[in-house]
């Protein structure tokens, strides 16, 4: 039998532990350097760099410092010191690259090489989907057809943790990136079935907790790191739940309800608050054609049952995601299935207090704004706003605390669609389109003001990266620096 002495002492054991990892988690945050941008929208998935100056002219011809072609993937870079890593993906190969900041030079490129490859959205995803991370010594990539593997910043593998090929919803492929909290790599894997939140150990790959997500398919998002009320949690989305998760244990803590269906955006937190907002084709207010509309389309032999051979080749990969059952065939039942999921779900921006357990749709939702949603870029707060934009190229502006409007869908003069996120530095707004536009935005006021626009005549996915007096983005072909010439 134990005595009081003992369980105290193991008792002030798992306090001082967990003081302990609250303490790594803080000073990790605390000790980010101005020149890293260490994961997908930069310091704490935040999309804003305190303290930089980027330039706000700039284009193919101008403030470029050095361009390097790279093979597409929509990956975002990451950044610590002298340092850039990416992810790409070309002739079968995934791989993890790291190019000097100064030059543009390729450092080193390790390569994996996966069973299988995932499927995928050819024109818009790839097996290299996923941004890299880094605590300033180790960079973590993460491939949906492989999983994890981590390298020094000599290239040196450190550890690599296989996992089974996801299946993602729709079979888009993977969008979710990883993110590194104290000693832990965690990542999402949301897929058509079987998914879970995991967390593995930084220092060896172990796996240290896992969190099976059964009510969950639809989810292309990075998880989120909140300290809610003192407590360390893991924030993800998807299929109509915003869930949060004690970071040492992976325990479910709190449940928001009714959120967007299609989940491609990423929770992030602000001020105090968690905010999540996105708009997806599989909610209520979505202009998918009815089931009699489709079979009319695209019924070739006129059976009534539309095969996924029927489909244009250049529609597919965008309608594979209404095969609820993922049988090759569309069919009412997928119909039926999908409206009953949207029936659970609602397009949404919403802002959450701190402090809540369970289910807290009704108790700790500040407010909630429906107009104009983003599809792919997740919102972006800065000084005490949120920014959004719509595919078309509207610009949104709400007060973070009420969700009034400060302007509402005022367009930008860059149509089509938005998959960067827009990001944030010295009161401006850098606002990518995938045709390839880049518009920088003036923070503030009642209407947006255009301080600048280029087009860059190649298509961009990745969020750009802001650092120091640096702006890098990555294209379809290329990866850019450039600078801003009056800082030092």
């Amino acid at each position: 039998m134990s005595t009081f002495p003992d369980r105290m002492f193991r008792s002030s054991g798992r306090l001082i532990a967990a003081l302990g990892f609250s303490v790594v988690l803080l000073s990790v945050r605390a000790s980010t350097p101005s020149h890293a941008w260490p994961q997908f929208r930069g310091p704490n998935g935040s999309g804003v760099a305190d303290g930089a100056l980027p330039p706000t002219q700039f284009g193919p011809t101008e403030q470029v410092v050095w361009s390097v072609e790279v093979p597409f993937s929509p990956s975002s870079p990451c950044i610590w010191d002298d340092r850039i890593f990416l992810t790409t993906f070309s002739d079968g190969q995934l791989e993890t690259r790291c190019y000097d900041r100064a030059d543009g030079r390729l450092r080193w490129a390790k390569q994996v090489k996966p069973d299988a490859l995932e499927e995928f959205h050819r024109s818009d995803g790839s097996p290299a989907a996923s941004s890299p991370a880094t605590d300033g010594r180790r960079v973590v990539s993460y491939f949906g057809s492989f999983g994890l593997i981590c390298h020094d910043f000599e290239g040196n593998e450190l550890w690599r943790q296989t996992l089974p090929v996801v299946a993602s919803a729709g079979k888009y492929g993977t969008g979710t990136s990883p993110i590194l909290i104290g000693d832990l790599v965690i990542v999402s894997r949301d897929q058509h079935r079987r998914s879970s939140l995991m967390a593995f150990d930084l220092n060896t790959g172990a796996k240290r907790w896992e969190a099976h997500r059964p009510d969950t398919a639809g989810s292309f998002g990075t998880p989120a790191y909140w300290r809610n009320a003192g407590v360390e949690e893991v924030v993800v989305a998807a299929s109509g739940r915003l869930k949060g998760y004690d970071v040492r244990t992976g325990e479910e803590r709190w449940v928001v309800e009714g959120i967007t269906g299609y989940v491609c955006t990423t929770p992030f937190a602000a001020g105090g608050w968690l905010y999540f907002g996105a708009w997806s084709n599989e909610s209520m207010d979505s202009p998918f054609p009815a089931f009699e509309e489709f079979v009319k389309r695209f019924d070739r032999d006129g059976d009534g049952v539309v095969v996924h051979e029927e489909i244009p080749l250049d529609a597919r990969d965008y309608y594979r995601g209404v095969d609820h059952n993922r049988d090759g065939r569309y069919t009412a039942e997928d119909w039926v299935a999908n409206k009953a999921q949207a029936a659970r779900s609602e397009n949404t921006i919403i802002a959450v207090k701190p402090g809540g357990r369970g289910d807290i749709t009704q108790t700790h939702v500040a407010w909630t704004y429906r107009r104009a949603l983003p599809y792919v870029p997740t919102p972006l707060y800065y000084d005490g706003r949120i920014y959004y934009v719509r595919n078309g190229g509207q610009i949104t502006s709400l007060d973070a605390k009420t969700g009034e409007p400060y302007y509402a869908q005022i367009p930008l003069g860059a149509t089509g669609n938005y998959y960067a996120s827009p990001v944030a530095a010295d009161g401006r707004i850098y606002v990518a389109s995938v045709p390839g536009k880049l518009s920088v935005v003036k923070a503030g006021g009642t209407a947006p003001e255009l301080l600048h626009q280029v087009d860059f005549g190649s298509r961009i996915l990745a969020t750009p990266v802001l650092v120091g007096k640096h702006l890098y983005l990555r294209t379809a072909t290329h990866l850019w620096a450039f600078a801003n010439p009056t800082t030092p």
